[in-house]
């Protein structure tokens, strides 16, 4: 108890002396604006100006940023790109019909003069009934799609572009050339250009867009269009020059070179988790500071604008912008018109009910909703706005600031989002944690947000400060910084809500996975973070899977997968159980967090249905049946070695928490049983210098990452010898980005990696684990925010991204 709390302590900078947090990781991508799974916006590029701001889907969130320097206007922050106009649009902008066929076709099936009038003819999009505007289903392996065009209206002088979407391996062909060729990957609204050797084919008066895809599991789409270029006239055309960035646990700040002014422009989270309603608070903040860099004043303005796509699922949606004031603040803000709250639930999906909001204090601010272009041109000629609609359909939203003619500046927007109802629980809406009882406005929340933006911003700095310093200790420099990337990126993916019974409810969403909501094994990998800092939150983390149980909707003997897809917490949706995974999650968890409350009051109250659990682990988890584990893209597979440790540590758990609440006979009891299990694993698993994968299976390996439990809480079920052996033959199985999962595949885990390394007791052993996955974060080709599911032979990841599991980067901290 007392080590967790001096923790805690030291990371609020109240007992550790800080050490700068200056890091050199490129991140994959950089977190900017954070609140949840749905305001969750990334920059994907080195420097802030190269590209759009993103959802961590890969949707746009465009936000543009620009500072005036003595009336020249530098672009900062987004790109100035001349808007898309639909030649054959894609099929959610307007509707189209192709050939399509699900047998494989005849060669030159890609070429204009091929003859189709054999095969089907369908609506777009062709997919599962999941995926975005499907109007022709198709579940079989391939599909082949051909949509013809009349391409004698079409200017060939201006650029054109073909816009896709796909799910999952793609490749696209325009008369007869190939255009997109992918991997095993599904991406949405890709734009690509074409080449004067494809407009050249365009010539004899019609065209034909050929598509092939393949699905290998899971949701499938085909969708692609012909656009080109609307005539505009920019505005932003010169950019800053980024000189630095650095990530730090709350905060990321850029420094910018803007003509005779240095910019330091700070995005801000204000996610520390001993104060709930602050880490529910859907308001982030966008600091800057101007300093001159020749020594004399200079008048300066800076811009800040948002498209409405930050409040929509699709770019296409209507929107409406409201402009208004609130006591001393501006508000601008944009939002669908339709305003159907909790109408969508999905993985690649974003809100498209509730508002998004910029907000200035009065004083030297002016705002604007309108058209970009005129907006930019405004603020371009004069450095602020003059009269402004307070109402206008589907236009973007802007603040500007003076500075004045200075030499040293500072200032602040405050950015933010109102969903009205987070989630539906059992089939009741919840508001959000910070307006549980519906009696708060979004205005007052924001002028709390903007009184208290000091104070909080030193508390930031100090709290990232001696995080940082803790992890350096704990283990290295290069293990502070990945921490530093996953703080963020982990608090998220979740919402914080109350549920009726008063329960905290800390929802995770299992993004680009399946979209599940609460799920317990995603929760276990996630959970160090939260033991570190919050023990409310676990307890948020697990009360609904305990309700969902206890509540009689679910009546097996182990634990639900999940409570729904989110934000739909009405029950499990995810096709298959984990019947030992989920178990074991549960009742480590619990003992966690007993650990680090120092009682077991909280299992107390749920003694009956861990007494369940824990038995049918005793029954069923020694040599686990043929079924799925956390690692579930790997498949079902019978007699996994590391799974049966989880179940071994989960009966351990049950005994540390009932020797906790007195109850000694079921202590000694179960105890003995879990180190009894423990000798049979020994013997079953044992292949000489290492053990295995599968039971069954001599010259296999794998992870046993499930051990660290057994140090960390103490349960001292498993000999030191076991550890020690499973350590000196992964340090002889690491690739250059890491060790892999197991011996069967070259991919692995991140969060597992951790955890593998923090079995050692050595810090130099653990930063030989860590190095190669610092350098995998550092180099990958993948511009997305972290995954945990990468191949440590290339600079490639399989899957995931943005989720909140890299939250077990912390648990080395747990000691």
């Amino acid at each position: 108890m007392k080590k967790i709390v001096f923790l805690f302590l030291a990371a609020v900078g109240l007992q550790l002396k800080a050490q700068p947090a200056e890091t050199g990781l490129r991140a994959p991508a950089y977190p900017l604006v954070t609140v949840d799974p749905y305001t969750s916006a990334w920059s994907f590029t080195d420097k802030l100006y190269e590209d759009n701001v993103k959802h961590w889907t890969g949707a746009e969130f465009p936000l543009v940023g620009a500072l005036r320097v003595d009336g020249v206007t530098y672009r900062f922050m987004g790109v100035e790109r001349v808007p898309l106009k639909g030649i054959a649009p894609i099929s959610y902008e307007a509707s189209w019909e192709g050939r399509f066929t699900l047998e494989r076709p005849k060669e030159g099936w890609t070429e204009a003069g091929f003859d189709d009038s054999s095969w089907d003819l369908g609506k777009a999009a062709f997919g599962t009934p999941d995926e975005t505007n499907v109007q022709t289903q198709w579940l079989s392996r391939s599909i082949w799609v051909r949509r013809n065009l009349t391409t004698g209206s079409i200017d060939l002088t201006k650029k054109l572009f073909i816009k896709y979407s796909h799910d999952d391996t793609f490749e696209l062909y325009v008369n007869g050339v190939q255009i997109v060729k992918t991997g095993y990957v599904w991406r949405k609204d890709v734009v690509v250009e074409l080449s004067d050797e494809v407009k050249q084919t365009f010539s004899e008066g019609r065209a034909v867009i050929a598509a092939h895809c393949r699905n290998r599991t899971g949701g499938a789409l085909v969708d692609f269009g012909l656009y080109t270029e609307e005539e505009v006239e920019l505005h932003l055309g010169r950019t800053a020059v980024q000189k630095s960035v650095k990530v730090e646990a709350t905060r990321s700040t850029y420094v910018f070179e803007c003509g005779a002014v240095e910019l330091e422009l700070s995005f801000t989270a204000p996610f520390l988790m001993n104060e709930l309603d602050l880490l529910s608070r859907p308001v982030n903040y966008i600091s800057y500071r101007l300093s001159s860099l020749d020594g004399k004043a200079h008048q300066s303005e800076i811009y800040f604008e948002a498209s409405p796509q930050w409040a929509l699922n699709k770019a296409s949606q209507p929107s409406e912008a409201k402009s208004y004031e609130s006591g001393d603040l501006l508000f601008v803000r944009t939002g669908s018109k339709d305003q159907k709250i909790l109408n969508r639930s999905g993985d690649d999906v974003r809100i498209d009910w509730g508002y998004f909001y910029l907000c200035s204090e009065k004083a030297g601010s002016s705002s604007s909703i309108g058209n970009v272009f005129a907006l930019r041109d405004q603020f371009v000629r004069t450095g602020a706005f003059s009269g402004s609609d307070k109402l206008r359909d589907n236009a973007s939203i802007a603040i500007s600031q003076s500075a004045g003619k200075v030499k040293t500046a500072s200032g602040k927007i405050l950015v933010g989002y109102d969903d009205i109802y987070s989630i539906q629980y059992f089939g009741t809406n919840l508001r959000p944690y910070w307006n549980r009882d519906g009696k708060k406005s979004i205005e007052s929340i924001f002028s709390t947000a903007n009184a208290e933006f000091k104070n909080l911003d030193e508390k930031c700095k100090k709290f990232d400060a001696a995080m940082f310093s803790r992890a350096v200790e704990a283990g290295g420099r290069e293990y502070a910084e990945l921490c530093a990337l996953a703080y963020r990126q982990s608090i998220s993916a979740h919402k914080l809500v109350e549920a009726p019974n008063g329960d905290l409810l800390f929802l995770s969403k299992e993004n680009f996975s399946n979209g599940s909501i609460g799920t317990v094994d995603v929760t276990y990998p996630s959970a160090p973070l939260y033991l570190l800092y919050s023990p409310e939150l676990v307890k948020g983390l697990l009360n609904h899977i305990f309700y969902y149980s206890e509540s009689g909707r679910w009546t097996k003997p182990f634990p639900a997968h999940d409570v729904g897809t989110y934000p739909l917490a009405n029950g499990q949706t995810y096709g298959g159980d984990m019947p030992v995974e989920e178990a074991g999650n549960m009742l480590i968890l619990t003992a966690a967090l007993a650990k680090s409350e120092g009682n077991a009051l909280y299992a107390s109250k749920h003694w009956d249905v861990l007494t369940i659990w824990t038995d049918y682990l005793v029954e069923k988890g020694l040599d686990p049946e043929n079924q799925l584990c956390t690692d579930d893209f790997a498949g079902h597979f019978a007699h996994n070695v590391n799974l049966s440790v989880k179940a071994i540590m989960g009966i351990a758990a049950y005994a540390y928490l009932a020797d906790m609440l007195g109850k000694k006979d079921l202590a000694k009891k179960y105890t003995s049983k879990a180190k009894e299990m423990a000798a049979e694993w020994m013997k079953m698993a044992d292949d000489g210098d290492h053990y295995r994968l599968t039971f069954d299976k001599q010259g296999t390996w794998s992870q046993k990452y499930n051990l660290v439990w057994d140090k960390i809480i103490g349960l001292n079920i498993f000999p030191k010898s076991v550890v020690q052996k499973e350590i000196a033959w992964y340090l002889q199985k690491q690739n250059i980005y890491g060790l892999p999962l197991d011996n069967r595949k070259n991919y692995t885990k991140s969060d597992w990696i951790v955890w593998t390394a923090t079995l050692s007791d050595d810090k130099s052993v653990f930063e030989k684990f860590i190095s190669p996955l610092y350098k995998f974060v550092n180099e990958t080709e993948d511009r997305i925010p972290m995954s945990d599911w990468y191949n440590t032979d290339s600079k490639k990841h399989v899957g995931f991204r943005a989720r909140s599991v890299v939250g077990g980067y912390f648990i080395k901290m747990l000691f």
